[in-house]
């Protein structure tokens, strides 16, 4: 089975309007999965595919040719900025797994309204099986956490918003 650029993005555009969350799809040679969430995967090492703004599709291809220097690059737009642009942004350092508690019976680093200290850790990326605590560059609350336990991040994907003191 083939699936051409166009007939990802149209795919892509029409999940977008529905109610579906999840798309997988299945070949002989690869493996597609369509999930709306906020955190973009990459489709092969050269291109990202999102949905509106307002729903972010992520997409994540295993297997498959390797993609070519032809293939079309769609650009992934930055989360929409939020109404409060005193908010300060803490990002990831590296890609990785996003973790907001030590462990999975433990309570999270921290919660939407805590407050919190410089130096602070804040929540863990695992990258190449090592546990990076990320501490706080900033006091403030925390207003916005915006990725999910055990969700795959970017280097430099917003991972929460902090309102400063």
């Amino acid at each position: 089975m083939e699936l051409n650029f166009n007939e990802l993005r149209e795919l892509v555009t029409t999940l977008s309007q529905t109610d579906i969350s999840e798309l997988t799809l299945k070949g002989t040679d690869f493996e597609l999965t369509l999930r709306k969430q906020g955190a973009i995967a990459t489709v092969g090492p050269s291109a990202a595919v999102t949905g509106s703004p307002e729903q972010p599709i992520a997409v994540s291809v295993i297997g498959g040719p390797p993609a070519t220097s032809t293939a079309p690059t769609v650009s992934v737009p930055t989360p929409p900025p939020s109404a409060d642009s005193n908010l300060v942004e803490i990002t990831s350092p590296m890609v990785g797994t996003f973790y907001r508690s030590p462990a999975p019976e433990e309570p999270s680093f921290v919660e939407i309204g805590d407050r919190i200290q410089t130096g602070q850790t804040v929540c863990i990326i695992e990258a190449m099986k090592l546990m990076n605590e990320l501490e706080a560059e900033v006091s403030g609350e925390i207003v916005e956490i915006l990725v999910g336990n055990a969700q795959p991040v970017e280097f430099g994907q917003p991972l929460m918003r902090v309102r400063p003191n």
